[in-house]
């Protein structure tokens, strides 16, 4: 028999807010957190702008001791350590350095890309003939489980301890991972997640291929558009989110406060085959994974609420709706509310999905709909396929909220998709 899975813990390191009490104040008040970084002027980015969390010294050592922090330059993992012990705390977890393993909790926490900066030092260090100096802690920074390795340690974790990687769809792939751990009855409580690194090295890339927004240097907070007949690329972003799941018997048994449950969730890819490539969805992949979803879910298209969409604030967003609107069945008036959370952070990457997945839970709790900001105009292949008033801009109070379907969607023609209900016992 499955076991059912709640969420018990949810943690956050974002561009517009860290920690939950922060993240949520932002939200609900659609407060951006992209700013100018004279940085990536001066080293002659077409974008010149991105989301990056404020984590001062005095923060980082309430996560992370004097030892851990030497020689320490990777700031995914930092992010990343941040969320997911604020999460283990949340769910009244606690943490001792001295208890013996704990085989019924493991770790499923992802990211794009780690230790990006740390890496380039050590490049350069070892140009210069200075392999000595690298640090013992170097292979750990920078080697792609480094995220989870970290945790496992602080946390004591027992149970599977792994990192996923699948480009923007890691953070939502690793909650559908876990889920799927503790469904099967082969763990009591995973931590889930995603982190990203930050800043030119892990960005560079993008402003290469021309796929960010360099039109709106001048005015950070406008420049994410997702949805918006004027958006003109995403805007880079990072840091990390993290749930702790749980089975139900577990949270019960601890009399836990539960956020939401995870009814199910699919993951496919489009083998970028049709209209599919590395960098463009299979648009028939993408509806077979939010149908699957819905399936595995055991709910019907007409039972969601609301769409937590991956719309990046690029000429795919139109696509994706519409991908959304023949999954579903449903168009029009119709159709669920749909927003994103990238007008307020840009696009965290690898921890995007499972900063998203921390949005949606809150509101699913707390009964409200966080705004698309910078969508005044709507694009018109949207407004073609559903009602404008499906596309919040304003905070919408919601007592009635009830399921809700989180979807992502990567480089290498890669879906996931998980669905999300209010608990009710």
């Amino acid at each position: 028999m499955n076991k059912r899975v709640v969420i018990t813990g949810l943690g956050v390191v974002a561009p517009n807010g860290v920690g939950i009490p922060a993240f949520r104040h932002a939200i609900r008040q659609g407060i951006s957190g992209i700013r100018f970084f004279k940085e990536l002027e001066d080293l002659k980015f077409s974008c010149c702008i991105g989301g990056m969390p404020e984590v001062s010294e005095e923060t980082r050592l309430k996560y992370l001791s004097p030892l851990q922090l030497r020689n320490f330059n990777s700031s995914g993992i930092l992010y990343g350590c941040m969320a997911g012990i604020d999460a283990w705390k949340d769910a009244g977890l606690s943490i001792d350095e001295n208890s013996p393993a704990d085989y019924d909790s493991g770790t499923v926490f992802g990211t794009g890309t780690s230790g990006v900066d740390k890496y380039r030092e050590s490049i350069y260090k070892v140009d210069a003939g200075q392999v000595k100096a690298l640090g013992s802690t170097t292979v750990i920074q920078i080697m792609a489980s480094g995220i989870s390795a970290y945790l496992g340690g602080i946390l004591g974790l027992g149970n599977l301890v792994t990192t996923n990687s699948s480009a923007c769809c890691t953070g939502t792939e690793a909650i559908l991972m876990g889920y799927e751990r503790i469904r099967a009855g082969r763990a009591k409580r995973m931590l889930v997640g995603g982190c990203s690194d930050h800043g030119p090295y892990v960005w560079a890339g993008f402003d290469a291929l021309r796929v960010l927004n360099y039109k709106q240097n001048d005015h950070p907070e406008k420049a994410s558009r997702p949805m918006s007949a004027t958006a003109s690329g995403f805007v880079p972003g990072s840091g990390a989110g993290a749930l702790l799941l749980e089975s139900l018997d577990s949270a019960l048994e601890r009399k836990a406060t539960i956020y939401a449950e995870i009814l199910g969730g699919a993951s496919n890819a489009g083998g970028q085959r049709g209209e599919g490539s590395m960098t463009a969805p299979n648009n028939e992949a993408v509806q077979r994974c939010i149908r699957d979803a819905v399936k595995d879910a055991g709910i019907a298209a007409a039972d969601i609420d609301l769409v937590n969409g991956h719309l990046t604030a690029t000429a795919k967003d139109a696509t994706e709706v519409r991908n959304w609107a023949e999954a579903l069945g449903r168009s029009g008036h119709d159709f669920p509310y749909i927003h994103s959370l990238k007008s307020m952070t840009g696009h965290c990457l690898g921890a995007s999905g499972a900063i998203e997945s921390v949005a949606a839970v809150l509101g699913l709790k707390e009964g409200f709909v966080f705004p698309s900001i910078n969508c005044e105009d709507i694009h018109p292949g949207i407004v073609e396929c559903i009602g404008a008033e499906k596309i919040p801009q304003k905070l919408l109070e919601n007592d009635k909220l009830q399921v809700v379907a989180k979807a992502s969607f990567g480089f290498g023609d890669i879906n996931s998709c998980i669905i999300l209900k209010k608990f009710l016992e």
